[in-house]
């Protein structure tokens, strides 16, 4: 890997990490365009520099949820089902899912099919959730089960968390918020876990590519998290559907 693609690869995660169209399914893209040698460093890379997104979270709501026990709590009960599921399908995850590039369009497909009928479909209350401290422990729970379903690759994590807030009664910027804190110790734990299996193995070359990726990443970030709170006060996530046909539609003519 090149210096210029590390910084490709962390725009597209900056972006890409908190819209409902898979960030994974990006970089892996992205990666094979790009000629990038399948390495397990390649794949750690697109695992690790979702720390960069991570700070960006920190770095907009971190004083918020220091300074509320209560929506702290919420994020912990639905980080558990991806820690138990996150933890046993690893090794599934790294060496099959993310290889597998038909599983990957056929995600982006479906998923871009599921966006928007779920929004012709769904009709918000007027008693929705508001807050993220007056989700119910059940309904964090179910939210993070929902995130579990996001380990294959192309079905996007945002996506998951975002359309199962939806159904189980929340607003649309309580949900996307509440996403956004989420990622948070999702993607430490996953980036953590991988960086303590192979982290030992990187050159001081492949960590100065992880480090400028990281930084990359979380300046893009910080303006895709404001970009998206724009963007849902007057859209909903049709477009992304339709944007998620669109590619899965291209690549699968590649592969057909």
């Amino acid at each position: 890997m090149e210096y210029w693609q590390s910084i490709i690869l962390g725009i597209i995660e900056g972006f890409t990490e908190f819209l409902p169209i898979s960030s994974t399914a990006h970089l892996i893209i992205s990666g094979k365009i790009m000629s990038i040698a399948q390495t397990e460093f390649l794949k750690s890379f697109e695992i690790i520099i979702q720390f960069g997104a991570i700070l960006a979270v920190v770095w907009l709501y971190g004083k918020r949820v220091a300074l509320n026990q209560e929506i702290l709590k919420r994020i912990v009960i639905a980080f558990l089902p991806t820690a138990v599921f996150g933890f046993l399908l690893y090794k599934i995850f790294k060496n099959y899912l993310m290889e597998n590039l038909s599983i990957i369009v056929w995600a982006l497909l479906l998923g871009g099919i599921l966006l928007i009928v779920f929004e012709y479909w769904h009709k918000e209350n007027d008693d929705a959730t508001a807050n993220i401290e007056d989700i119910s422990y059940k309904n964090c729970f179910l939210i993070g089960v929902c995130q579990t379903v996001a380990i294959v690759p192309g079905i996007s994590r945002a996506a998951a968390t975002i359309l199962g807030g939806l159904f189980l009664g929340v607003k649309r910027k309580t949900i996307v918020e509440f996403s956004f804190l989420l990622a948070v110790p999702t993607m430490l734990a996953a980036a953590g876990y991988d960086l303590l299996k192979t982290g030992i193995n990187f050159s001081p070359n492949q960590f100065g590519q992880l480090s400028l990726g990281f930084v990359i990443s979380f300046l893009v970030s910080i303006f895709a998290i404001k970009f998206l709170l724009r963007f849902i006060e007057q859209h909903d996530f049709k477009w992304f559907g339709l944007y998620r046909i669109v590619i899965g539609l291209i690549l699968l003519s590649f592969i057909l």
